[in-house]
C-alpha cells in the first residue's frame, strides 16, 4: 500500500522551461537589480523550482552605464583580490572598475549572489550584460521585466 498521496515532481535539465527576460539596470540601486536577477537566474520565481537543477531563464541586463550605489559607496566600497602570491592582494574602488568596464560592476555584484557551487558556475553562464542599450538576442525575444524595488 502506498502511504503518499502524492510524489514531489521535480524538473531536469530537459524539462525545465526557460526564457529570456530583460532587465533595465537603471531601474534601482545595483545590490536591489543584482538581487532580483539572482533570483530570476536561479528560478525562484518559478512554481516548478528545484534547487539542484539549472531551472531560471536567461537575463540580459541593459543600460550597465547606469548603475547607481546609494549613500558613498563609489568611494568607500572596494573590492579585493588576491594574485596568489605573497603581498599581492589588490583593492579596487567601485569607480576604477566602472572605468575599466562597466559590465564588471553588475557581473560581479550578480555572481556573488549565486550559488558558490558547479550550479553557481552554469547560472552565471545564462547572464548577458551590456552597457548601452543595444543587444544582438532580439532573436530570443526576450520579455522586459519591471522590477519593483
Amino acid at each position: 500500500m502506498d502511504h503518499l498521496s502524492y510524489k514531489t515532481q521535480y524538473l531536469n535539465k530537459q524539462s525545465a522551461n526557460k526564457g529570456w527576460v530583460i532587465v533595465d539596470a537603471g531601474q534601482g540601486s545595483l545590490g536591489r537589480v543584482a538581487s532580483e536577477v539572482a533570483k530570476i537566474l536561479k528560478g525562484k520565481h518559478k512554481p516548478s523550482y528545484t534547487p539542484h537543477v539549472d531551472c531560471g531563464d536567461n537575463v540580459i541586463i541593459i543600460n550597465a552605464d547606469d548603475t547607481r550605489f546609494t549613500g558613498r559607496k563609489w568611494d568607500q566600497k572596494y573590492y579585493l583580490t588576491h594574485t596568489g602570491y605573497p603581498g599581492g592582494q589588490k583593492r579596487t574602488s567601485p569607480r576604477e572598475l566602472k572605468a575599466k568596464s562597466s559590465t564588471l560592476l553588475v557581473e560581479r555584484a550578480v555572481r556573488g549572489m549565486l550559488p558558490k557551487n558547479r550550479l553557481g558556475s552554469e547560472l552565471f553562464r545564462n547572464l548577458h550584460v551590456f552597457a548601452g542599450s543595444e543587444h544582438p538576442y532580439a532573436a530570443q525575444q526576450p520579455k522586459e521585466l519591471t522590477l519593483n524595488i
